[in-house]
């Protein structure tokens, strides 16, 4: 979709808010920046890269060439941009700042607080403005996977800048510490794991449809290498065809054999008795 850009997601929600009580979000952004402990729930949530709201009066739409707008309401944009789902995001914006949240859209009509979170949910939705450009400078990293990165570059500067100054062995144990204490930057960035099989089937669909649009010629689609080797067509139906059925019947006999063996000691399940015994038996009653 439009709203990804490797790992990212680009979010643009335009909320209406009623003229007469827009000067209350002003007072409420003001009070917000002169107290930052109100946002530090939101600056504990490592996986989002920006998040910003912004108030547009009606009369402040840019206008390129379009008929002017006669707009009834202001508007809140809110803009950001994180790492990981959709719903995920949501979920920890409501769990870290509730009360923040709260407050930022205190004047939006027919806001419905951030708790209980499926009718929040639902007003971000309807609310919702898809990106249709969208631009990721590192689309295969994250930014925790950015600043793990930058932290191990910083230490290997920092290694460098001393090393004519260590002997071998003292060289050896600064990198091997350094190593060790970066071990979470090590990893090779890529793409995240795919959501389901049909957003795959999606992705695959999309960029076909893209490149037949753009021409072989001209640019193409991104190019995305992901992890996905789907299972060709004849491999499913000779899976679910019964290939194998000389085996899966003799399992089944084996099984029915089994079932139908009566139970030692249940009452009138014991073996007939053999010749031998049915001879001896008859000596111990000619004996008596």
């Amino acid at each position: 979709m439009s709203n990804l850009a490797g790992k990212a997601y680009g979010m643009n929600v335009v909320t209406p808010m009623r003229p007469w009580v827009t000067w209350i979000n002003n007072l409420l952004f003001m009070l917000s920046r002169s107290l930052p402990a109100t946002l530090s729930g939101l600056l504990g949530l490592g996986f989002i890269h920006f998040a910003r709201w912004v108030i547009i009066r009606r009369d402040q739409w840019p206008q390129l060439g379009q008929p002017p707008s006669d707009l009834s309401n202001d508007y809140m944009l809110f803009c950001s941009n994180f790492n990981g789902t959709w719903d995920q995001y949501i979920d920890a914006f409501a769990d870290g700042i509730p009360g923040g949240l709260d407050l930022f859209w205190y004047s939006s009509t027919k806001y419905p607080n951030s708790i209980p979170i499926t009718p929040f949910k639902n007003y971000i939705r309807a609310n919702q403005i898809d990106t249709n450009y969208y631009y990721n400078a590192t689309p295969g990293s994250g930014q925790r996977d950015i600043k793990l990165a930058l932290k191990l570059s910083h230490g290997l500067a920092a290694i460098a800048a001393k090393a004519g100054t260590l002997s071998d062995a003292e060289l050896a144990s600064a990198f091997e510490r350094l190593l060790i204490a970066n071990q979470g930057g090590l990893g090779a960035p890529g793409y995240a794991p795919v959501a389901s099989c049909d957003t795959a089937a999606a992705d695959r669909n999309r960029a076909a449809a893209e490149l037949g649009h753009w021409g072989r010629d001209g640019t193409g689609p991104i190019a995305a290498d992901r992890a996905l080797h789907p299972i060709a067509t004849e491999t499913v139906i000779a899976s679910s065809a019964n290939a194998d059925e000389d085996a899966r019947e003799s399992v089944r006999t084996k099984v029915a054999a089994v079932l139908r063996a009566p139970t030692p000691g249940t009452p009138g399940t014991e073996p007939p008795p053999t010749a031998d015994a049915s001879a001896d038996k008859e000596g111990e009653r000619s004996d008596g």
